[in-house]
């Protein structure tokens, strides 16, 4: 097996395709900004809030988004939100990640005081900017030597909300439509995120690339969310999707059909046959197979949050036995991601490494999961463009590898 030394891993050229911006504040930010802004947590060290909320382990994804709470709360503030992304920028940048896409939904963000979506998705876009800006001023970057660093932002909507606590927006949209039956208003309110996202990327030019649906899967079905999907998909915005997180075969399904998904988040459940539940699939092996075979073929791209998985899934005690082995055999295009780098505690160099420590992962094979990235991105600029960038990164990938002696 290929030994790969950390130094290798944090020089070569990443990405974070999957990494939400409300699950990745800096924990000491966190405290500072609820400190000033009155803001109530369980604990104001840092030592206390990884004891108590952003833990090593959790019992189960809802206590997981139990800190979810408390990072909306505190970026429910152009300032902070600004602030937050900006620093999201430069942690990656600092490891050598030259290409992120933050997602979050800014529906969770907004508030009856004038923030609003608009408000929203331009402070983390100035935030973004500013990181951008900076880096690619490097006389390292203006002469080649480095790739430049950039970003696309993803706009999540929610598979289910409540009508109490979920966000100011959320609150007042439930009770606008008191008299509609909830899994109606859950799609109304979808399908207003798509309009409000494509809109506010035409006439403000915020690089909001892609359009997601997050949230519990189990009971609230992608085909609910077509038409959001639709209009995203007639608007030229790309698609991914929450699915195989906590449901099945089926779900992952119904995003690539229903939602015209371009790549996927999570899918940890794609080869489990207990969670294929339809009656009419009477033989659930060749089900998942043939699901996987047409995965592969169209390139649909799965974004693999190791760490995530293990923490909500307590049933996952041997990393080993988590699908991204299965995927890896069945040659399916993957990339590694964060998901949530402070409820996670982890960063895409971590997330690399246990990979790598898990399973056996060739050069060849390495390369192709880091290029992945890169090439299944949703890069805001011109296909050419595009194409540049993933040259640019896929040499300079290969001029580390030589100096470390690695193959590529």
């Amino acid at each position: 097996m290929t030994r790969y030394p950390d130094a290798f891993i944090r020089e070569i050229p990443k990405t974070d395709l999957h990494v939400h911006l409300d699950g990745s504040l800096r924990l000491s930010s966190l405290i500072e900004m609820a400190r000033q802004g009155g803001i109530a947590l369980p604990s104001y060290s840092e030592s206390g809030m990884r004891e108590l909320v952003f833990k090593d382990g959790y019992a189960d994804l809802v206590e997981y988004l139990k800190g979810f709470a408390y990072t909306c709360d505190v970026l429910r503030d152009p300032e902070n939100l600004e602030r937050v992304a900006y620093e999201l920028a430069i942690d990656n940048i600092e490891e050598g990640v030259f290409y992120i896409e933050p997602r979050f939904a800014p529906q969770l963000l907004m508030d009856n005081g004038g923030l609003t979506m608009e408000r929203v998705l331009e402070a983390a876009d100035k935030g973004l900017r500013r990181a951008k800006a900076e880096f690619n001023a490097r006389p390292e970057v203006r002469d080649g030597s480095l790739p430049h660093f950039d970003y696309g932002i993803i706009a999540c909507a929610m598979r289910m909300f409540g009508p109490k606590g979920f966000s100011p927006y959320y609150n007042d949209f439930f009770a606008l439509h008191r008299y509609s039956e909830p899994m109606e208003v859950m799609r109304l309110a979808a399908t207003e995120v798509a309009r409000g996202v494509v809109r506010i990327r035409d006439e403000r030019g915020i690089p909001i690339v892609g359009f997601d649906i997050a949230g519990q899967e189990a009971g609230y079905p992608a085909g609910n969310f077509r038409e959001a999907f639709d209009f995203a998909q007639k608007n030229f915005m790309h698609k991914t999707v929450h699915a195989g997180e906590a449901y099945g075969a089926e779900s992952i399904f119904q995003a690539i059909t229903d939602l015209h998904a371009d790549r996927l988040g999570h899918g940890y459940y794609l080869f489990d046959l207990e969670k294929v539940t339809d009656p009419e699939i009477e033989d659930k092996g060749r089900y998942v197979e043939d699901l996987a075979s047409f995965i592969a073929d169209q390139r649909v791209t799965i974004e693999v949050c190791l760490t995530s998985n293990l923490q909500t899934n307590p049933d996952l005690t041997d990393l080993r036995r988590h699908s991204f082995g299965k995927m890896l055999e069945r040659r399916l295009s993957v990339s590694l991601c964060t998901d949530n780098r402070l409820v996670s505690n982890t960063s895409v160099s971590k997330e690399i490494r246990l990979a790598l420590d898990s399973f056996d992962i060739g050069p060849s094979m390495l390369k192709d999961i880091i290029v992945y990235g890169f090439k299944r991105s949703f890069y805001p600029g011109p296909y050419a463009e595009k194409r540049n960038y993933v040259r640019r990164a896929i040499t300079h990938y290969e001029a580390v590898a030589a100096k470390y002696g690695i193959e590529a």
